[in-house]
């Protein structure tokens, strides 16, 4: 099976899910991402903070544009398999990675955000 061989070799990404709880980013995230203030429930759910965040992760380590990103998460299990995503389940797509992105950056948490992972995985 595909998947299990990029575990055996090392896949960076099956490697991070082993050693991170990603959870541990939910509260700070949360905290400073979603409207508080909002008086109805209408309109689309919001897509999850940590998953968002995983995204970002993603961009990073493969140094990839938002278009891209929303591509590669279609089309590599990998991908899916670190965002924990099932084959029928919606992918961001690329506005909602750069709005997501934008906000996390004008909010300053993208700083916060990175120096947790980055210590966490030091």
């Amino acid at each position: 099976h595909a998947t299990e061989q990029l575990k055996q070799k090392g896949n960076p990404l099956y490697r991070l899910l082993k050693v991170i709880d990603f959870e541990m980013f939910r509260l700070e995230a949360e905290e400073n991402m979603l409207n508080h203030d909002k008086k109805s429930n209408v309109g689309a759910k919001p897509i999850d903070v940590v998953l968002m965040f995983k995204l970002l992760i993603l961009q990073r380590l493969y140094n990839i544009s938002d278009e891209m990103l929303e591509e590669q998460i279609i089309d590599r299990q990998s991908f899916k398999d670190f965002l924990r995503l099932s084959s029928g389940d919606k992918v961001p797509d690329a506005r909602t990675i750069w709005l997501f992105k934008n906000s996390v950056i004008e909010k300053g948490l993208e700083k916060i955000l990175f120096e947790q992972f980055v210590t966490f995985i030091s």
